[in-house]
C-alpha cells in the first residue's frame, strides 16, 4: 500500500492498494474510491462492538478490498486538524484519544483502553476510556489542530493542559496533579487539574482540542431562547 496525506487542516488520506490488499475505516470517513474496491461491513464480535461503543466509535467498521487489480481509496478527516500515519508493530502499540482512529491496513486492531489510574481518567482530559491500536500495519489517526511530538526519557515528565494529550506509547504513564494555589485554580483560566505524562516513550500533543474549539465558538451562536425572542419580535 502506498499513500499520501494532502490538504491539511482538512486532510484526506489517498491510498493506492495492490490487488487483494484491504483496509478498514471508521464508518463514514471514506470519500472516494475506484470502482473495483469491494466493501464489506463487519462487527468483529460482541466484545469488539462493545469496545467501540465505549470508545465513541461506530459500532461497525467497513473493510475495503481491491479486486481484479490495483485499487484507490481515500479517507477524509472529520474536523480541522492533522492526520498522521502511525506504524504499528506487535511490540509497539499506541494509546490515543477517543475518535482518533480514521483508517488502517489489515493486521491492525482497534480496541478499548481503560486508564489504569481512575483519577487520571476522570480529570486528565481524555476520560477513563481511550483507544489502543495494536497489531502490525499502518494506522491513520486524526488529531485536533497542529501536532507536536516529544520523545520522553525514562522518568522524564511533561505537564499537559487538559485535553491536549492526543497519543502516547503504551510505556508512558499518565497521572494528574492539582494546579498549585487557590487563586491560580479560580482565576488562572487553566482549570483545577493538569495531566502529567512520564516517560519512557513518545507523546503526541494537539494544539486545539475539539472541545476547546467548540467552547471558543459557543458565544457566537445564539441560544434557543434568544432565537425564540427574535422570531416573536419579527412576528
Amino acid at each position: 500500500m502506498k499513500y499520501s496525506i494532502q490538504g491539511e487542516p482538512m486532510a484526506v488520506v489517498i491510498c493506492n492498494l495492490e490487488k487483494d490488499e484491504a483496509m478498514f475505516n471508521e464508518s463514514g470517513s471514506m470519500v472516494w474510491m475506484s470502482p473495483n474496491m469491494e466493501m464489506e461491513t463487519v462487527g468483529g464480535g460482541f466484545k469488539k462492538v462493545l469496545g467501540r461503543l465505549f470508545s465513541g466509535e461506530s459500532l461497525f467498521q467497513n473493510v475495503y478490498t481491491a479486486k481484479d487489480g490495483e485499487g484507490l481509496i481515500a479517507f477524509a478527516s472529520r474536523f480541522p486538524g492533522s492526520v498522521r500515519a502511525i506504524e504499528i508493530t506487535p511490540d509497539k502499540p499506541v494509546i490515543c484519544q477517543k475518535s482518533a482512529f480514521l483508517a488502517a491496513t489489515q493486521g491492525v486492531d482497534v480496541e478499548v483502553f481503560f486508564q489504569k489510574k481512575l483519577a487520571a481518567g476522570l480529570f486528565g482530559g481524555e476520560g477513563f476510556i481511550m483507544e489502543k491500536i495494536t497489531g502490525n500495519g499502518i494506522a491513520f489517526l486524526e488529531f485536533d489542530g497542529f501536532v507536536v511530538e516529544y520523545e520522553l526519557a525514562e522518568g522524564q515528565k511533561l505537564i499537559v493542559d487538559t485535553g491536549n494529550l492526543a497519543m502516547m506509547d503504551e510505556t508512558v504513564d499518565v497521572d494528574i496533579e492539582t494546579v498549585k494555589g487557590v487563586k491560580n485554580m479560580l482565576l488562572g483560566g487553566e482549570g483545577i487539574f493538569h495531566t502529567v505524562v512520564t516517560g519512557p516513550g513518545r507523546v503526541t500533543l494537539q494544539s486545539m482540542p475539539l472541545s476547546t474549539f467548540a467552547q471558543t465558538l459557543k458565544p457566537y451562536f445564539p441560544t434557543p431562547t434568544t432565537t425564540a425572542v427574535s422570531n416573536s419580535s419579527n412576528g
